[in-house]
This record gives C-alpha cells, structure tokens and sequence, in this order.
C-alpha cells in the first residue's frame, strides 16, 4: 500500500491520480464565477489578481483571457510546472505556501474551490487570512471561495465509487473532530495506492472569527456561483468577499 509522509494535501495535489479523479469538473461553471465575481467586484481593467492555491491554474488562465494581470501561486511543484506552458507577460506561476504573504501587492486575492482549512496547525488558517491581507493593495478585495460545511455534513455520501479513466476510486467520507474527512483507495498497475483528503468544516461564524483577529471586514457572502444569496442549509457554497 502506498502511502506518503508529507501533509496529505502536499502529496495528493501533487499525485497525477488526484488529477484524474478531479478531471470532470466543469470549466463553464468557473469561468461563470470568475466573470460573476470580477464584475461585482468592479476590478481596473488590467488589474492584478493573486490566484491562491491555483492548482494547474484552470481560474488564472481564463481570468488572463479576459485581461486581467495573473499570478497563480501554490504548493503543489507539478502543478505549477503544468501551468508554466500557459504563462505569458501577465500570466506567471510559482510554487508558493499560502501560510506566507507573497512578494507584491494585488487587486483582488482569489482563494477558490475550497483551497483552505487543511492545515494540522490550526494557527495555518490565521496565517493565510492575515497573508491575504497584506497581499491586497488599499482599494484590494479578498474572497474566498468554500464548501458550505453544514449543507456538506447533512448531505454526506458514506461510501462510493467512481471509476474514472480505468480506475476505480473507492471514496468513503466521514466527519471526525471538525474535519470533513474523505478517504480513497484505488489500484493501478497491481499497485495499490491510498490518500486522505482531510479539511475543516469552517461555517460561517467560524470565518468570522478568523477575519475578526486577522483585521479583515466580512463585506458580503454568497451560496452559489451566480451569486446567489447564501442559505446555511441549502448553499452548496460559501463565498466570502472581504478587505
């Protein structure tokens, strides 16, 4: 059985299976939230975007389509060597921990599809709200974009399976401790492979709390990628704006 040593988030991200098991998600419905979420914010045209947690940089490439200046940063070395093919003179990648401010000052900070809470030090959340901050220029917005823990744990599927590309990932999911815990299991190659993805179930009151000693003002909060307004028990999302 192979398992991995580093924080599980540094080994899954960087594993070409987790890649795979991801490969459907819908490309329109992020493109639909990036032109959603710039406009609301009324970003400068040509303005700096900070994409945190990138991954393959799927958000950074279609914002830099529409002519926003990007840097996508994240932890994971192939992604970010994946993404490099795409750069250009306002479209950079880099490997980057979020826990630590980055080198400039930004427009708008991007933290999407629920890229936060998996630190095993709980002061890691702090650090990355307050990391944030100090990234945003004075007229700078964060957001971040998570799972609404409560609709997550009411809604939670035990067990399944997913075949994707041959394989079959065996997903069992469960909540221990705060944690919203899926456990997957596959064999490739007669070589049986095993990751955790392991994130804490934020609600909303809880990123109040991180905003309030980081120095950040909660501006808004939607439920889904139109903007909807957020229900605490039937928003798939929560999507939070702050500066």
């Amino acid at each position: 059985m192979i398992k991995s040593k580093k924080e599980w988030f540094a080994s899954w991200f960087d594993s070409p299976f987790y890649h795979i098991l991801y490969k459907d998600r819908d490309y329109a419905e992020a493109q639909l939230f990036m032109d959603n979420l710039t406009n609301y914010l009324n970003l400068p045209e040509g303005g700096k975007i900070l994409d945190l947690a990138c991954g393959k940089g799927r958000h950074s490439i279609y914002l830099n389509s529409v002519g926003f200046d990007v840097t996508g940063v994240d932890l994971s070395e192939n992604s970010i060597a994946h993404a490099k093919q795409f750069e250009n003179e306002t479209l950079h990648f880099e490997v980057h921990d979020m826990c630590k401010p980055y080198s400039q000052q930004f427009d708008a900070v991007f933290n999407l599809f629920t890229s936060f809470g998996y630190f095993k030090n709980e002061e890691d959340n702090l650090k990355t709200i307050e990391a944030i901050k100090s990234n945003l220029n004075e007229y700078g917005f964060g957001v971040i974009d998570f799972m609404n823990s409560e609709y997550v744990i009411d809604n939670l599927v035990p067990e399944d399976v997913k075949v994707v590309d041959g394989i079959a990932f065996h997903q069992k999911r469960s909540v221990q401790d705060g944690y919203i815990i899926k456990d997957i299991s596959f064999t490739v190659d007669d070589e049986d492979y095993s990751f955790q993805e392991r994130v804490r179930g934020f609600t909303l009151a809880e990123f109040e709390e991180l905003f309030e000693k980081a120095g950040v003002y909660l501006l808004d909060v939607f439920g889904d990628y139109k903007l909807g307004k957020f229900h605490a028990n039937k928003s798939e999302r929560l999507i939070m704006i702050f500066k």
